[in-house]
């Protein structure tokens, strides 16, 4: 096998903004291979060739990632090919090995001049006229050339490579750019794996990644992996990692992002330490409310006495708890709240395991005995409330209910609601919680109650900091969320997501909460909030995401409200964000929501989306009437579309990840969005009676490519298509 590569000059990269990302191979027919004995009939010649796998290996050190990438192509074709290999890398690199594998063999490649890699990429963009490659204009590539690759057949190559880490305000950044490459290939990678080790000298927060769920698991407070895998959208999304850097108790992450002349965004996180001792943990008051009514007999009542047990079993010594279960009627475990000592416990695990499950469901009297329990206190104060039906025996109207719990909660204690299966009221438990300063969540029949609710008790049963306030310190801040902040517990982190008017270099943020009856505060000074910032281009789009999430949430609880209406159409629209009001972007262009790579549960969380308006049958792609006059899903507020819409909307509310649009006529490209209508992609801040400058280009044109090369930024817009409108730098171009 001969290898010839064509790359990069060694040079010290340090991180940014600057983009790495996807290696292609652009294929042709191989003149310098022996011709094959029976020469294939034609067929057409693939773009490029697809992308079996990825498998990413990272380590980090004190801020120097050494990143191995392997990569593996498939050849479908009946051809012996050659072809040229691209992977964009930062402008300042150090490569450190290549080598393409023949069967099991490995063989390394030589590094040679990097202007060649650019000057043969841009005769092949040339040559193709392909918008897909456009992507690859502008960032520093490193190219070799790969044959034979033999037909029917994988080629395996493997990159090495290190980089310095940018370290801004104590919050370090790491990027693997997934998503370059997808607009040239046909379809995305089939499988992607990941792992990251981090070994820091100074104590690792607020590990965050707004990209993927990632798998993390800490050793001390210097030490963490983290490790993901994927298939479908995960294999088109850049993947994006920060961590934050602290000797204080608490760390903050803030990340920012603002275009001139206009509102920025920002993101801030904020979590304690994780080696927290039991004289550290903060003791609360927690009263555990069952639902014993006859619809939980079996797997359900058995399950969630373990649940309950499990509850009771990790309380603190110091915790004092109840248990309240009902059906027709209330049952407490004791009068008042008791001590989680051995005996406590002991009593608490007796009254358990005698649950029995029969008779109705009185919602009403167990909430409003569960809260009489509670006393002003300098505590933490919590109901976990559990329950598989509506109201059937006593107070059975929703609004008297909700009237009754607001009246009885004197003590400010915070309600968690879980729903058990389909026959629950959603508005009735998401209101309940919500007006209490809680959350609810859903356990569907799929899903293992036990596991599902112990989860929430590992992690409730660690507070650390209780009734959060944070102060921005003159910073102009406005639309955070959550709009209620919760407390605080050992291993999570506060995600705050928001606006910003003014700019403030060094801004001083405090965080106060209380420790016990002890009030603290957390200064974490020389905060930049920037005049302009043209990185974390993601920060936009999650905003977007929570506040859609929370107008939704009011319409659906406290009944529709035009102004609402008209802002989640006008951030649906803007962002690409399917909601009940912007669901009709989904027909045109006939069907347009990819299904292919969406989970079974988002499939069916956007169906009832989309369902929600009056008037639609059909689910996602149906018609879907664009003046929608009210909300509620089919006009019920329990069943699996209901739960499905409440768990759609909370994801939303409380985004922590930015995904890509489901309706294939939207795309995100940095922080743009496009639509395409009338096979024209278009920016949706374009509007026909901007008076902005037009500049009109021919698609492959001199003009065209001498722009680009002036403004690279222009060519991942222009990649969208041959027929592109995008707004920028003050100027309105059009791409025919």
């Amino acid at each position: 096998m001969k290898i010839r590569t064509l790359g990069l000059l060694a040079l010290l990269l340090f991180f940014g903004g600057a983009a790495y990302g996807q290696g292609v191979i652009i294929p042709d027919e191989c003149h310098r291979c022996p011709p094959l004995p029976h020469p294939p009939r034609p067929v057409p010649m693939p773009r490029v060739l697809t992308v079996k796998s990825v498998k990413i290996t990272t380590k980090i050190d004190s801020q120097v990632a050494i990143t191995k990438v392997e990569q593996v192509f498939e050849n479908d074709t009946p051809y012996r090919l050659e072809g040229s290999y691209f992977f964009p890398i930062p402008e300042s690199a150090t490569l450190s090995d290549f080598a393409i594998y023949d069967g099991d063999k490995r063989m390394s490649g030589e590094v040679m001049e990097k202007a060649k890699a650019r000057q043969i990429y841009n005769e092949i963009v040339r040559r193709q006229i392909d918008p897909g490659l456009l992507e690859y204009v502008g960032k520093d590539l490193f190219q070799a050339s790969v044959f034979p690759i033999e037909p029917r057949s994988t080629k395996k190559l493997e990159l090495i490579y290190s980089q310095v880490l940018k370290n801004e305000g104590g919050t370090v950044s790491y990027r693997y750019e997934l998503g370059s490459g997808r607009r040239i290939q046909q379809q995305p990678s089939k499988e992607i794996a990941a792992s990251i080790e981090i070994n820091s000298p100074i104590d690792l927060k607020n590990i965050y990644s707004p990209s993927h769920k990632i798998s993390l698991s800490k050793d001390g407070e210097r030490r963490a992996r983290l490790s993901f895998e994927g298939k479908g959208e995960d294999t088109q999304k850049d993947f994006l990692l920060y961590y934050s850097l602290s000797e204080k108790d608490f760390g903050l992450s803030l990340l920012t992002h603002r275009e001139p002349g206009k509102d920025g965004y920002f993101l801030m996180l904020i979590s304690p330490k994780t080696n927290i001792g039991e004289q550290e943990r903060v003791a609360k008051d927690i009263v555990f409310v069952l639902d014993t009514s006859g619809s939980m007999s079996g797997d359900k009542i058995e399950k969630a006495r373990a649940a309950l047990k499990f509850g009771v079993d990790s309380l603190s010594p110091r915790d004092r708890f109840n248990i309240v279960s009902f059906s027709g009627e209330e049952h407490l475990m004791k009068g008042t709240l008791i001590e989680a000592s051995s005996e406590g416990k002991r009593v608490g695990q007796k009254f358990i395991e005698d649950l029995r499950a029969e008779g109705g469901t009185n919602i009403n009297d167990a909430l409003v005995a569960a809260f009489k329990q509670f006393q002003s206190s300098d505590r933490p104060a919590m109901i976990v409330f559990l329950t598989d039906g509506l109201p059937t025996v006593g107070t059975t109207d929703t609004k008297q209910i909700i009237k009754n719990v607001t009246e009885t909660n004197r003590a400010k204690v915070r309600l968690f609601s879980f729903g058990v299966g389909y026959d629950v009221n959603t508005n009735l438990l998401d209101k309940l919680s919500a007006d209490n300063r809680g959350t609810s969540d859903y356990i569907e029949p799929q899903e293992d109650l036990e596991v599902k609710v112990s989860n929430f008790f590992a992690r409730v049963n660690y507070p650390v900091l209780s009734d959060l306030k944070v102060d921005f310190g003159g910073v102009e801040a406005d639309l955070i969320y959550p709009r209620s902040i919760g407390d605080l517990f050992k291993n999570s982190q506060l995600v705050l997501v928001g606006r910003y008017k003014n700019s403030l270099n060094a801004a001083t943020v405090r965080l106060t909460g209380k420790m016990g009856s002890r009030e603290q505060t957390f200064t974490f000074a020389n905060q930049s909030f920037p005049h302009e910032k043209t990185d974390n281009q993601f920060l936009p789009r999650l905003w977007a995401t929570r506040r859609v999430g929370y107008l939704l949430e009011q319409i659906r609880l406290n009944g529709e409200n035009r102004e609402l209406k008209d802002e989640i159409v006008a951030l649906g629209t803007r962002f690409g964000i399917v909601t009940p009001y912007t669901s009709y972007l989904v027909t045109e262009d006939n069907n347009r929501v990819s299904m292919q790579n969406m989970s079974p549960e988002r499939r069916r969380a956007m169906d009832s989306m989309a369902q929600a308006a009056p008037g639609v049958s059909g689910g996602v792609g149906a018609g879907v009437n664009q003046s929608v006059s009210s909300l509620p899903v089919n006009g019920r507020t329990y069943g699996d579309s209901a739960v499905a819409y409440s768990k759609a909307e909370k994801e939303m509310k409380e985004s922590d990840k930015v995904s890509e649009s489901d309706v294939t006529t939207i795309r995100a490209v940095g922080d743009k969005t496009f639509q395409l209508k009338n096979e024209v992609w278009r920016d949706t801040e374009f509007k026909e009676t901007l008076t902005l400058p037009k500049v009109e280009l021919q698609f492959g044109s001199d003009e065209f490519f001498n722009l680009i090369v002036k403004e690279p930024k222009l060519a991942e817009y222009f990649s969208l298509g041959k027929k592109v409108v995008v707004v920028y730098k003050g100027k309105v171009y059009r791409v025919i």
